[in-house]
């Protein structure tokens, strides 16, 4: 298992307490400092079952610079987002845990991260 988290983020402190608490085995990846590559955002998402702009903090400085807001949702954009969130990490949805079987969850809750657990 694996937790990318931002130490800045209250939801990421929150999610290694639980899985601490749990007694859970994980690597932490502080991805703001080793910065994942546009393929692994893929392979990320593909375990997520999501799209880029799902996981995409569109509020962040560098979204309204970038203007994401107004960028389209479809297929077609799919890696110019995926580019964004490389070249910009902080726009990275956090944190994200990748599970034992495959899949991952954006861990923001308890219940999210008790999820990831179970898996």
């Amino acid at each position: 298992m694996e937790i990318w988290i931002n130490p800045a983020c209250s939801k990421c402190r929150s999610a290694i307490q639980l899985l601490d608490a749990e007694g859970s085995s994980y690597t932490v990846r502080r991805y703001l400092e080793d910065v994942p590559s546009e393929d692994e955002i893929r392979a990320v998402l593909e375990r997520l079952g999501l799209e880029p702009w799902d996981i995409t903090r569109t509020q962040e400085a560098d979204a309204k610079e970038l203007g994401l807001k107004e960028w389209p949702r479809e297929a077609a954009s799919r890696d110019r987002w995926v580019a964004a969130l490389a070249a910009h990490p902080k726009l990275i949805q956090r944190p994200i845990i990748t599970a034992e079987d495959g899949t991952a969850v954006v861990g923001r809750t308890e219940e999210a991260v008790r999820d990831a657990l179970s898996r």
